[in-house]
């Protein structure tokens, strides 16, 4: 898998309570075509697949090893994130997420990404706490299948 800096949510970010991720990316303005009465409606989603990774890059450790971590795509217009939309990807178990490697079970950025700044955010679940670990995350050339 290839990382761009500049497409990267998190690098080795350290998630021990629910967070968003350390970067936001943002898609920019959209423009007004010559002659057109409104800009262009935005909507990343569809034709070819948006490969997305997420990733254990340091062992989590919990207090109660029930502790799970729902990642979701927040989108918003503005750089707030209060957010005006959020999307849940996956759902990563304490198991997995003990495991350095481990991948959030889904491959690609979902339709209707449709507005300007977009972040990922780690929901942190369960009746402990983590008390190590950490996540990388981001856009990505490709993601490796053969497990």
């Amino acid at each position: 898998m290839i990382f761009d800096q500049t497409n990267l949510f998190s690098f080795a970010q350290a998630i021990t309570a629910t967070a968003g991720s350390t970067n936001t990316i943002d898609l920019g303005a959209t423009g007004r075509p010559f002659g057109a009465s409104a800009n262009l409606k935005r909507d990343i989603g569809p034709g070819e697949p948006i490969p997305l990774l997420v990733q254990v890059v340091t062992a989590f450790d919990s207090v109660a090893d029930d502790e799970t971590i729902t990642v979701s795509l927040e989108l918003d217009s503005t750089e707030t994130f209060t957010p005006d939309k959020s999307i849940v990807l996956g759902v990563l178990t304490n198991a997995q997420l003990k495991v350095v490697g481990t991948r959030i079970p889904f491959r690609v950025i979902p339709d209707y990404v449709d507005m300007r700044y977009m972040r990922l955010k780690y929901t942190v679940a369960g009746s402990g706490a983590f008390t190590a670990g950490a996540l990388t995350a981001g856009v990505v050339m490709g993601v490796q299948t053969n497990g």
